[in-house]
């Protein structure tokens, strides 16, 4: 059976991804999009799939999340990086940090500099001919580009560490899945990112600070209403999620 969907949501171009271990079913989900709820719950049960989390990579500027929502219909633990400010989620992670599936284990890899708290999260699947490396990029490391640095405690030199000495550590053959891509692409590798990606490729750090510095991009239309919304994993006032759920 089916243990990875990649879901995409066309207003935001955000990708949501579905995690699942094969021997149990018990799943993760990352970086849900609010108005795909019905959506995402009808993969979940057409899986089979059981979801123990819901979590977040930073708190994102263009879309509000359902990751409470989630949690509240499916009985699913909430996970966000330490460094955003996403009070209600029941685990805070750190570099290093793991939240089990079944069998699975995703890991938590700090990787700042499009927000403080940026993470990225690696899962090394088993498989019969090896393990198969995802790495769930958020808004750090897009395919041939990057996040973006000029807002929400951003970062370029940051990022620039975080790319160069932590994704780029990682096996050339690991999968890059990235939060958002704007041109119907669906996912990259270590090795084609580091040998070619433009925004970092060839570039010393400070040339990569340069280049951020001068990308003059607009401002996100929904910054002002999504990162608090976010913040609150988007709950409104008056929701939480259940106690220990």
């Amino acid at each position: 059976m089916q243990t990875f969907y990649q879901l995409f949501d066309e207003t935001s171009s955000t990708f949501t991804y579905l995690l699942i271990d094969a021997s149990t079913r018990d799943a993760i989900l990352i970086d849900p999009v609010d108005h795909q709820l019905e959506r995402d719950m009808a993969v979940l049960r057409d899986a089979g799939a059981s979801l123990a989390w819901v979590v977040e990579t930073h708190a994102h500027a263009d879309h509000i999340t359902s990751a409470g929502h989630v949690a509240m219909q499916t009985g699913a633990k909430t996970a966000a990086p330490s460094g955003c400010d996403i009070k209600p989620a029941q685990m805070q992670l750190i570099d290093g940090d793991t939240l089990t599936f079944g069998t699975q284990v995703l890991r938590a890899i700090h990787t700042p500099g499009h927000t403080a708290g940026s993470m990225s999260y690696l899962w090394e699947e088993a498989t019969p001919d090896g393990p198969l490396r995802r790495i769930f990029t958020g808004d750090a490391l897009l395919i041939d580009g990057c996040g973006r640095t000029d807002f929400q405690s951003g970062d370029a030199g940051t990022l620039y560490d975080s790319l160069t000495r932590k994704l780029f550590a990682l096996p050339d053959d690991t999968l890059v899945f990235p939060a958002h891509d704007y041109k119907g692409r669906t996912s990259s590798t270590i090795a084609q990112e580091r040998a070619h990606n433009s925004r970092v490729a060839g570039r010393t750090r400070d040339e990569f600070i340069e280049m951020m510095r001068n990308l003059n991009l607009p401002r996100p239309k929904l910054i002002d209403v999504a990162v608090p919304a976010n913040q609150r994993l988007g709950l409104r006032d008056g929701e939480s999620v259940p106690h220990g759920a």
